[in-house]
């Protein structure tokens, strides 16, 4: 249940950040907006590290390069969710979002990216991504 609902928790932020960054971006452009965004991100996550001290910082050399440089998506993250939603709207952006991001993990838990347990996927999840493709190109019409 937990998972859940951070599931929700990040979910509805990732929406609210993206109409915010849009607003922004208006004002003062969309890759400024990404650095604000970003920066105000970064404080927040060093401020909350500084109270919850979990983890270490131990097995930081133990991580594969590469994913250290997760966190540089973000910025084409914010940029391109921007830039669709000044031209489709929020709910398309949004949906087109997350059947993106469904196509790539459905990759990754197939195909065992990133050192990801593969998983079998049947016919149930074909078809629930081709419904998802299916209601956003009702949401277009």
């Amino acid at each position: 249940m937990k998972g859940i609902l951070f599931a929700l928790l990040g979910g509805a932020c990732i929406t609210l950040q993206g109409v915010a960054n849009n607003r922004i971006s208006q004002d003062i452009g969309t890759w400024q907006a990404a650095t604000i965004t970003q920066l105000t991100g970064f404080i927040l996550a060093a401020l909350v590290l500084l109270i919850v001290r979990d983890g270490s910082w131990q097995g930081f050399k133990q991580v594969k390069p590469l994913y250290l440089f997760g966190g540089a998506l973000a910025s084409i993250i914010i940029y391109s969710e921007v830039m669709a939603i000044q031209y489709v709207g929020v709910t398309l952006t949004v949906s087109a979002l997350l059947i993106a991001q469904l196509c790539v993990t459905f990759l990754i838990d197939l195909r065992g990216w990133f050192g990801v347990v593969r998983k079998k996927m049947t016919m149930p999840q074909f078809i629930g991504i081709l419904m998802m493709i299916g209601g956003v190109i009702i949401l277009k019409l």
